[in-house]
C-alpha cells in the first residue's frame, strides 16, 4: 500500500474485478450457470465489493458476519462494520453450497460470477429492527430502508464474487465514467498530489452554502478535500445524480481551489440508515484513502427516525483505532444576516430571525416555480442548474 496514505479497512485493499482474460472465461462459464437477477441495491453492492470500496469484504456476507453486524456492528473478525451486505433470493431459487452462479444486473448485463459457500435464512425482521431503528417500536412501516429489507428474499447466499462488468450501464445518465474512480485510483491521485490528510464530503443532495462551509472548514485542516457524492440507488423524490453533479462541478469551478479539491462519485446505494450508515460511509471513504470524514446534521437520515446528531455520537461507542478515519462533527450551519457569513452554534450566538435556513421541500417548491433560492442559501450558479432541471422536469 502507498506509503503515507491511510490503510484500507482490514489492512488490504480488495480487488475482485477480473482482468480481461479472466472476464472472458467467466462470461463463457456464466452461460451454463444458474442466473440470478440482482436488484438495483445488490448491483451497487457488487460494484462496491469488486472495486474494494467495501474492503475487507470479498463477497456477500455469511451468517456469522450477518449476526455480528446486526448485534454488535462488527464483522465476525472484530472489525467495525455497521450494515449487512447480503445477497438475498427466494428460497425456491436458492442454489446449493458449492454451486457457481451468474449475477446479472437489473438491465440483464452479466455483472459477476459467485461461488456459493453458504446458504442461510435471511432474518429480515432482525436486520430491519437492528439496522434502522433505535427502538423496535420506532418501526411504523414507513421507513424506506427497512421496508426494502422486509421485501427482499428470505434466503441469503454467501461467498466471494468475481466481477466481470463494473459499470453495468456505461451509457446511462448516472455512469459518470470520467469521475467513477476506484479506491485504488483515488489513492493514486492523492499520492500524486502529495496529500497525506484528506477530508471526504458525502452527499446525496445538491450542494448549498452550508455544505460549502463544512467543506472549506475541512480544507483548512486537511491537505485536500474529496467531494464524493453518492450516485447509486436513491429513493423517489431525490434530485437526480446528473443534476447534482452539474452543481458540484460549477461550484468547484467558481468557488474552490482546484489544486486542493477532488471530485469523484461513489456508486453505492442509499440505505437511509442514519447513524449506522454514517459509519459505513466513513469506512468506505477510508478505503478510498481519506483520513477525515465530514459528519453533519442527520447524516443519511430520513423522516424523523433519528436525532439531529445521532450520526455523530454513534462513533463514540465504537473502536476508534479500528475505524481509523476521523469523524469531523459539525454543528448545523446557516447564513447569519448579522454576522454576514456562515455560522454554526459553536461560532455565533443564536438570534431569533437572524439565520437563513430553507428546508429541502421549500427549495424544491421554489425551484419548481422558477424562483431562485436566496444567495445566502445557494450560490447563483448552483441555483441556475437546479432551476433548469426543475422547470424542465
Amino acid at each position: 500500500m502507498s506509503k503515507g496514505l491511510i490503510e484500507p479497512h482490514g489492512g488490504t485493499l480488495v480487488n475482485q474485478v477480473a482482468d480481461a482474460g479472466k472476464a472472458k472465461e467467466l462470461t463463457a462459464e456464466a452461460s451454463s450457470l444458474q442466473q440470478i437477477s440482482l436488484s438495483a441495491k445488490q448491483s451497487c453492492d457488487v460494484e462496491m465489493i469488486g472495486i474494494g470500496a467495501f474492503s475487507p469484504l470479498t463477497g456477500f456476507m455469511g451468517k456469522a458476519d450477518f449476526d455480528s453486524v446486526c448485534d454488535n456492528m462488527t464483522l465476525a473478525s472484530g472489525d467495525v462494520w455497521p450494515i449487512p451486505i447480503t445477497l438475498s433470493v427466494d428460497a425456491a431459487d436458492a442454489p446449493k453450497v458449492g454451486d457457481r452462479v451468474a449475477l446479472n444486473a437489473p438491465n440483464g448485463v452479466l455483472q459477476a460470477v459467485m461461488t456459493v459457500e453458504e446458504v442461510y435464512p435471511h432474518d429480515r425482521a432482525k436486520e430491519a429492527s437492528k439496522v434502522f431503528f433505535n427502538k423496535p417500536e420506532d418501526d411504523d412501516g414507513n421507513h424506506p430502508g427497512a421496508e426494502a429489507v422486509k421485501a427482499e428474499g428470505d434466503t441469503c447466499l454467501a461467498g466471494p464474487i468475481e466481477v466481470v462488468t463494473v459499470c453495468v450501464d456505461p451509457d446511462g445518465p448516472e455512469a459518470f465514467l470520467d469521475e467513477r474512480l476506484t479506491p485504488a485510483q483515488t489513492r493514486a491521485d492523492f499520492e500524486k498530489r502529495g496529500w497525506k490528510t484528506i477530508g471526504a464530503f458525502q452527499t446525496r443532495n445538491p450542494i448549498h452554502r452550508a455544505h460549502e462551509y463544512l467543506c472549506k472548514c475541512t480544507q483548512e485542516i486537511c491537505d485536500g478535500l474529496l467531494i464524493h457524492p453518492l450516485v447509486g440507488e436513491t429513493k423517489p423524490g431525490d434530485i437526480p445524480a446528473d443534476v447534482r453533479m452539474d452543481c458540484y462541478k460549477v461550484l468547484i469551478e467558481n468557488y474552490f481551489v482546484p489544486e486542493r479539491t477532488a471530485l469523484s462519485v461513489m456508486p453505492a446505494a442509499m440505505r437511509y440508515a442514519g447513524p449506522r450508515e454514517a459509519i459505513l460511509h466513513a469506512l468506505v471513504r477510508k478505503n478510498y484513502g481519506c483520513t477525515h470524514f465530514i459528519t453533519g446534521r442527520d447524516h443519511a437520515g430520513v423522516g424523523n427516525y433519528y436525532g439531529t446528531y445521532d450520526a455523530q455520537t454513534i462513533f463514540d461507542g465504537l473502536d476508534a483505532d479500528n475505524i481509523g478515519i476521523i469523524p469531523l462533527k459539525f454543528e448545523h450551519a446557516a447564513y447569519s444576516k448579522r454576522a454576514q457569513g456562515m455560522v454554526s452554534g459553536k461560532t455565533f450566538p443564536k438570534i431569533e430571525g437572524d439565520q437563513i435556513f430553507l428546508s429541502g421541500t421549500k427549495v424544491r417548491e421554489m425551484l419548481g416555480k422558477g424562483e431562485r433560492p436566496p444567495m445566502e442559501f445557494s450560490r447563483p450558479e448552483v441555483a441556475d442548474a437546479l432551476i433548469a432541471w426543475a422547470t424542465k422536469a
